[in-house]
């Protein structure tokens, strides 16, 4: 997918992708029509790009969105478990919501830059690095794993004590 490329030192330009009514997807940057496959390559690479509906111009994104997560989780290995989508199910319409949603999004953050880090850390690997590396695996990665957990646990006794708070100025006690 060619794409229309910013100017040295600017931000990318945001592509706009087109829904019609028998969703098909136009691509307004490559004129031509794409398909949801393309538009999941797009995230992967991190082009930014909206999409909006051909007729009203609502933005459509998030929506999308969803329907490429539906079809990873329907084709194979699934990421969440029953479990998980029955509790994040459960804090729509609750108090929480807001919170779940801020609690998430930095979470997944934190584990992307985790793995961005250690992807540019193993560039530098000589072969005879990388296998020390890998014999020293578990107790490595039990400490990275140990210190996501720690800031994660932060993170949601943070997101509990301002819940307790929120839930106390409306009189309701836990």
């Amino acid at each position: 997918m060619q794409s229309k490329k910013a100017r040295a030192g600017e931000q990318p330009v945001q592509r706009v992708i087109k829904k019609y009514p028998n969703r098909r997807l136009y691509d307004t940057d490559t004129s031509t029509y794409i398909t949801l496959a393309e538009v999941k390559q797009l995230v992967l690479e991190g082009h930014p790009f909206v999409v909006r509906d051909a007729k009203t111009n609502e933005d459509l994104t998030r929506s999308i969105l969803l329907q490429i997560i539906l079809e990873e989780e329907a084709g194979g290995a699934p990421m969440f478990s029953e479990a998980a989508l029955a509790n994040i199910i459960r804090f729509y319409g609750h108090a929480a919501q807001g919170f779940m949603g801020s609690y998430l999004e930095k979470n997944v953050q934190a584990f992307t830059d985790l793995q961005a880090r250690l992807a540019e850390q193993s560039k530098q690997l000589t072969p005879e690095m990388w296998a020390q590396f890998m014999a020293l695996q578990n107790p490595m990665l039990q400490g990275v794993v140990g210190n996501y957990a720690e800031q994660s646990k932060a993170m949601f006794e943070q997101m509990q004590k301002q819940t307790e708070q929120m839930l106390g100025a409306f009189g309701i006690k836990r």
